[in-house]
């Protein structure tokens, strides 16, 4: 579960949701129909994800489009069980909505962020800024410094990369990403992917493999060519996964963390 350093406005279900209200201006859009406008959103954290998700007043989102889903899943979103789909100009997006079971969430509904995760909707806005991937956590912060620290990466006792003008970026609940200028790794030594990610506080990532022998995961290497401007130092520069290489920081070999990502970081 996040941490949260103002818990003044956070609040707790039975069912353990953590939800606060947000008093951003969010619309959703399917194609050219909005589909939500709420300036009374809430934000709601389920146990065991790291992300929130929003839910809306009843009368801000159009009801008129939603329909009872037909395959409604189980098990998902905290035990919620009315799940909805969504019919926009004749097409028919499944499971695109729900509503929590929860009392306090009652007369909320909330929806998936995204189709290309199989449901949702097409662009998300909070005031004039496209949000995507998922909302953003107003208890989490994203720091990107310009460095003189040298830093060193290996991997299997190869050095890849060697800097004195690292970028660091620092991020709730993760480990100091060391972002290169590029020059200064041996990216002749790694193969580029067709692999990408999104990031709602740092854009669309591109990512590389390592081209030489031994159990090193795919994608451990990744750049932000046109970073989201609250981190728009890090960009073009080249980042590696801590929790896969050997990082030495000023001299000190850092211990390889355990986070989120380790577990799909596999040869």
């Amino acid at each position: 579960m996040p941490l949260f350093p103002n818990e003044r406005n956070v609040r707790t279900t039975p069912e353990g949701l953590l939800w606060e209200p947000s008093e951003r201006w969010v619309r959703g859009r399917k194609g050219d129909v909005t589909v939500v406008d709420s300036r009374h959103p809430v934000l709601v954290w389920e146990p065991d994800l790291p992300v929130p998700c929003y839910t809306f007043p009843r009368d801000d989102v159009r009801t008129d489009l939603l329909r009872p889903a037909k395959n409604p899943p189980t098990g998902k979103h905290t035990g919620s069980h009315t799940f909805y789909d969504l019919e926009v100009d004749g097409e028919l997006v499944e499971n695109a909505a729900w509503t929590f079971p929860a009392a306090d969430l009652a007369g909320h509904i909330s929806f998936e962020w995204f189709r290309r995760w199989g449901s949702g909707l097409d662009h998300w806005y909070e005031e004039e800024e496209e949000i995507f991937v998922h909302p953003r956590d107003p208890h989490k912060r994203v720091d990107a410094m310009p460095s003189s620290r040298h830093v060193q990466i290996e991997i299997d006792g190869t050095l890849v990369a060697d800097t004195h003008r690292p970028v660091l970026l620092f991020e709730t609940g993760l480990p100091t990403r060391y972002y290169m200028p590029r020059e200064d790794v041996r990216l002749d030594l790694f193969e580029p992917t067709d692999h990408r990610t999104g990031c709602p506080y740092k854009g669309t990532a591109q990512y590389w493999t390592w081209s030489g022998e031994g159990e090193v995961p795919r994608n451990i290497v990744w750049s932000y060519a046109e970073p989201l401007a609250a981190v728009g130092p890090v960009k073009g520069l080249v980042a590696f996964y801590n929790e896969a290489v050997d990082i030495t920081v000023d001299g000190e070999r850092l211990d390889r963390p355990v986070t989120p990502f380790t577990a799909s970081l596999k040869p």
